[in-house]
C-alpha cells in the first residue's frame, strides 16, 4: 500500500538529510544510541549507506562487541547479571581503539560470541581518507565513551520510536507499548525468548534507559523518530501468538492481555510490501543487512 512507501521514503529522505549534515560538519565519530528496540542498529547500517553515496567511508564499531566476559559481568541489585551498565562494557579498550583509529593505525575490532559470553577476534580496520567511524549502542552519547575525541569532530544521534498513532482522540498507544512489542517479536523470532520472560524483564529494561539511556539525549545534536505509522498492523500478526502462549495463572497473563486487546482495535497488514532494508525487518526478520 502507499502509506508504507511513502513512510519508508520519508525515512530514506530524513537519513538523507542526516548523511549530508555529518558530511558538512566534516565529523569523523558519529555516535548513535537509543533505547531498547528503538531500531539504532538499522539506522546505522541505513546511514552508513547514505554516507557512502556522499563518497564517505564509514566503519560501523557496535559497542555490544566490547562487552566483558559473561563472568565478569557487575550484577545489580537483584542479583543478576546487569547487561545495562557501562561497566558491563570494556569502555577503556574501546577508548583504546577509537583513539588508534583516528590517529590513522590499524585496529582489530573484536566480535561478541553471546552464545559463549566471550569476545573473539574480529574484523581489522583502518581509516582512509574520507572515512569515519560510527559507534553504535545505548551508551553511545554518555561522554565517558568518548572523553578523548575533541567534540568538534563528534556528531551524536539519538534514535527512539515515537509512535504518533492514537486509538481515539483520548486514549493514545504509549511509545515504550511499540518498543515492546518490537522486542517481543524480534526475541521470540531471532532470541529464542518467550512473550512471558520480556514481559519479566521489562522493567528492569526500563529502569536501564532511565539511567544509563535517557539522561544522555540531551547532548544529541539531532534525533530521529524510527516510528513507522503502519507498523502495528504488521507487528500484530507476529506478537499475537507469543503473547497468547502466556496461561492465565502467569503474573505476566494480564499485561499481555492488555497488550493483546489494543493489537485487536489494529487492522492487520501483510508483511509483503515491507522492503528489505527497512528498520522494521530489523523486528520480523527477512532484512537484507546482516545483523
Amino acid at each position: 500500500s502507499n502509506i508504507i512507501k511513502i513512510q519508508e521514503a520519508l525515512h530514506e529522505k530524513k537519513i538523507s538529510e542526516i548523511a549530508q549534515t555529518v558530511r558538512e560538519k566534516n565529523a569523523l565519530v558519529i555516535l548513535i544510541a537509543g533505547p531498547s528496540s528503538s531500531g539504532k542498529t538499522t539506522f546505522a547500517k541505513k546511514l552508513e549507506i547514505h554516507l557512502r553515496v556522499l563518497n564517505l567511508k564509514p566503519h560501523i564499531i557496535s559497542i555490544d562487541n566490547y562487552f566483558v566476559d559473561r563472568e565478569k559481568t557487575p550484577l545489580n541489585e537483584s542479583g543478576n547479571p546487569d547487561y545495562d551498565t557501562l561497566e558491563a562494557v570494556d569502555y577503556k579498550l574501546l577508548q583504546i581503539h577509537l583513539n588508534n583509529l583516528l590517529k590513522g593505525e590499524e585496529v582489530e575490532i573484536p566480535r561478541y560470541n553471546f552464545i559463549a559470553g566471550k569476545r573473539e577476534k574480529g574484523k581489522k580496520i583502518k581509516i582512509e581518507n574520507n572515512g569515519l567511524i560510527i559507534i553504535e549502542g545505548i551508551h553511545a552519547l554518555n561522554p565517558v565513551l568518548t572523553r578523548d575525541v575533541r567534540d568538534e569532530v563528534k556528531y551524536k544521534i539519538y534514535v527512539s520510536a515515537l509512535s504518533q498513532v492514537n486509538i481515539d482522540n483520548i486514549n493514545r498507544i504509549p511509545t515504550r507499548d511499540t518498543r515492546l512489542i518490537r522486542r517481543i517479536v524480534r526475541d521470540a523470532h531471532f532470541r529464542g525468548i518467550s512473550a512471558q520472560e520480556n514481559l519479566r524483564r521489562w522493567k528492569d529494561v526500563i529502569d536501564a534507559e532511565e539511567k544509563y539511556v535517557f539522561p544522555y539525549q540531551e547532548n544529541a545534536h539531532i534525533m530521529f523518530n524510527s516510528a513507522l505509522i503502519y507498523e502495528l498492523a504488521i507487528l500484530r500478526n507476529f506478537a499475537e501468538v507469543p503473547l497468547r502462549a502466556i496461561e492465565y495463572k502467569e503474573k505476566e497473563y494480564a499485561e499481555a492481555l492488555r497488550l493483546l486487546n489494543f493489537l485487536y482495535h489494529i487492522l492487520p497488514l501483510q508483511q509483503d510490501e515491507v522492503p528489505p532494508t527497512s528498520i522494521l525487518r530489523e523486528f520480523i526478520g527477512k532484512s537484507s543487512f546482516k545483523y
